[in-house]
């Protein structure tokens, strides 16, 4: 029950907190962090008493805390004014939040693993000499209840039912420790200190704790690192939350087996091959199918993590340093969560930590001990001098045609992963050659156009000017945000009219819904926007009206203001605000029946953040608009089906619905991307003749599709029905 209730804590809370918080990839990754933080500190205090304290005493005290951060803490709730996110320092603040709101109970179930483990081995048992099955065993609960929130728990109660649910469990909890620690209280009081049988095991020495702490620092840094690749690139969804940590805990219920069913020696050997396929690429920034990439990078991390864990399992002391060895081990994995989280946005301008953890290679036994440190340096760098050829050759190649957009990725994958599946068998060589790879590819890209990549809080964001000269884009992730015309075709400085281009060109289906909705309204007075981007919508505007733009990152406000990157804002609306903030947060404070128009286009990579496109979001955006105030969504995506969630979640808000879909051009100019928008209004006259204009049409809830809300979004029947449009 322990671990069922600490890992069901975790998605619930998620459910809890990121509508109103926010739900980006960055929120999950601080959840993960603090999470990792407050289960140092049970294992830590777990340690403590088991190791100072006599059983009966230390049960008094655990029964004691337990008692009474139940009457203080339970049942969780967020605070009641939890007032608007800083501009600076978002993580301490979701820190904060998350202490208030579940730290205690959290640290509190988190002491009962290693605690009761401990107890355990004081019974005189015959497996009491070797508890640490118990550990996989308590995964076993804690991936149970994982699973188990998104298909059962989630679908059948309400989230104010689940946390008095939870909350009843916390007390049922608290029984059974008191349970546990009655028949711990036969031990003699003399035992101040945990015996086993194994009285002459050697005390663990700093080299024991550094290698625990490394080996578990590795797969919690990925953790976070793969979760926020998810997130950001598929879906901005809690289910997608859950898959890597639900790996992450398998790997521990594999290893901590008395007869693992996934031999170690086996893993050892599958890890290069699959990380030689996952750093081609990475490192040679190769944007893929996310269907081939997704399972590639879900496999890449389960191997890691079963490298590492079965590496760290072969090496746990005697029970009765069971609690020290869980310390080490939970204090790696904060470091890793702190350094991939929190650290690595600061230190680095891009995503440099994926390719430096996915050196995990590194790992494997045996690579750097003495009787091999001679052969494994010449190794080395005779690769740095074969990895720099062939990587110099792929580049060569994979712009060794007139468009470079042209060029095919899958081929480039194949090759360089070929080569390094030939050094399998040879850790050292893997890793010598994907960091030569890495490095000659940096240097080679500096001449192939002119790039800045700028970090924040919420993502990587790249300011890039093509390399004919032509064209500036703004990327976030593996999605183009816009893009401006800055040079003719002889190279000179563009001087034609600023036109958008990207989604909201003259022709695209965002233009037209405005046009449509300003002609049936004769005119508009306010618009806002949710979400940036390059500015380019701002070119929509017309004389006379007021618009307003709503903008979670501080970053992409400095980016678009800049008139040395981008000149849309400063041309054609210079005047228009931007209200930074999450829009959920944000756009309440506007007055209500006050807009009669509201785009909402945020994206975040590919993935639109669901919590923008709930019932309870579009209720709000709808008490915004004005009485024929019309709301328009931006829903392309190359991972889901969209069209009929936001038809499902309009007509549980009473509204007609529209659907323009993606045009499907050809050759008619660079930069002209087809976009999928769904309008929404509260009569069908308030869109004018939106609906007999090419592309467009009047669009019904599909039978069986359920609006989405902050409590439920079905995002596996989204990605379905992308994958198979017509069933």
């Amino acid at each position: 029950m322990s671990a069922f209730l600490l890992f069901s804590v975790q998605p619930m809370f998620t459910k809890l907190v990121l509508p109103k918080l926010g739900g980006t990839p960055a929120v999950w990754s601080v959840a993960m962090v603090f999470f990792q933080a407050v289960l140092l500190t049970g294992y830590a205090y777990a340690h403590v008493i088991t190791t100072w304290l006599t059983p009966r005493r230390a049960a008094f005290v655990h029964l004691s805390m337990m008692g009474l951060i139940f009457a203080l803490a339970l049942p969780m709730g967020l605070p009641t004014d939890l007032g608007q996110p800083p501009e600076e320092g978002q993580a301490l603040w979701l820190v904060g939040i998350f202490a208030v709101s579940v730290g205690l109970p959290f640290f509190a179930i988190s002491a009962n693993g290693p605690l009761l483990q401990a107890w355990f081995a004081r019974t005189g048992h015959s497996h009491a000499t070797d508890p640490y099955f118990l550990y996989g065993a308590s995964n076993i609960g804690s991936l149970l209840a994982l699973l188990s929130y998104p298909f059962l728990i989630e679908p059948s109660l309400p989230l104010s039912e689940q946390v008095h649910v939870w909350t009843s469990g916390f007390a049922l909890l608290i029984v059974g420790v008191a349970i546990a620690a009655g028949l711990v209280g036969r031990i003699p009081p003399t035992a101040t200190v945990l015996q086993t049988r194994n009285d002459k095991a050697t005390v663990p020495g700093w080299g024991d704790r550094a290698t625990w702490t490394a080996l578990a620092f590795v797969p919690s840094a990925l953790l976070v690192a793969v979760t926020a690749f998810v997130s950001t690139d598929v879906a901005a969804a809690p289910l997608l939350w859950v898959i890597p940590l639900a790996l992450f805990l398998l790997s521990f219920i594999i290893v901590f087996q008395r007869k693992p069913f996934l031999r170690h020696d086996r893993m050892l050997s599958l890890h290069p091959i699959v990380v030689g396929f996952l750093l081609a690429p990475v490192l040679l920034g190769l944007h893929l199918d996310w269907q081939m990439m997704l399972p590639l990078h879900l496999v890449g991390f389960f191997l890691t993590a079963m490298v590492c864990h079965g590496e760290m399992a072969k090496r746990r002391p005697p029970a009765q340093h069971l609690t020290e060895f869980y310390m080490w081990m939970s204090f790696g994995g904060v470091l890793g969560g702190l350094f991939a989280g929190l650290l690595a946005p600061h230190l680095f301008s891009s995503i440099l930590e994926y390719p430096l953890l996915l050196a995990s290679i590194l790992c494997h036994p045996g690579l750097f001990e003495a009787k091999n440190r001679s052969r494994t340096l010449k190794t080395i760098g005779f690769i740095v001098v074969a990895g720099g050829m062939i990587a110099v050759a792929l580049f060569v190649a994979s712009r060794a045609v007139s468009q470079p957009e042209s060029a095919n990725p899958t081929a480039i994958l194949i090759g360089l992963s070929l080569v390094l599946m030939l050094q399998f068998k040879h850790p050292a060589r893997l890793a010598g050659l994907s960091a030569a790879v890495f490095l000659i590819l940096a240097a080679a890209r500096l001449g192939d156009e002119e790039a800045e990549t700028i970090r924040s809080f919420y993502g990587v964001h790249r300011v890039a000017t093509t390399s004919d000269g032509q064209f500036r884009l703004l990327s976030h992730g593996t999605t183009l945000h816009g893009a401006q015309k800055i040079r003719d075709e002889n190279g000179r400085l563009f001087e034609g009219p600023l036109e958008a281009i990207t989604y909201n060109h003259t022709s695209g289906n965002i233009s037209h819904a405005i046009e449509a909705i300003r002609a049936a309204q004769g005119r508009l007075n306010n618009v806002s926007v949710i979400g940036v981007g390059t500015g380019s919508l701002a070119c929509r505007r017309q004389a006379g009206e007021s618009w307003t733009f709503y903008e979670i990152d501080r970053t992409v406000i400095n980016i678009v203001k800049d008139s040395s990157r981008f000149t849309f804002l400063s041309s054609c609306a210079p005047d228009a605000p931007i209200v930074l903030g999450d829009a959920r947060l944000t756009v309440a404070g506007a007055e209500d029946g006050s807009v009669d128009l509201l785009i909402v286009d945020a994206f975040s990579s590919d993935a639109i953040p669901i919590h923008l496109m709930t019932q309870e979001a579009i209720a709000l955006y709808v008490r915004k608009l004005s009485a024929r105030g019309s709301l328009v969504l931006h829903i392309s995506n190359r991972n889901m089906e969209l069209a009929s969630v936001v038809a499902a979640v309009g007509g549980a808000n009473g509204l007609a619905v529209f659907r323009g879909g993606p045009e499907g051009r050809t050759n008619v100019g660079r930069y002209i991307t087809d976009s999928e928008v769904v309008v929404l209004s509260r009569s069908g006259e308030d869109v004018g003749d939106l609906a007999t204009r090419s592309g467009w049409q009047r669009y019904e809830a599909r039978s069986g599709i359920q609006p989405w809300t902050d409590d439920y979004a079905d995002v596996i029947g989204a990605v379905w029905r992308r994958m198979r449009p017509h069933q």
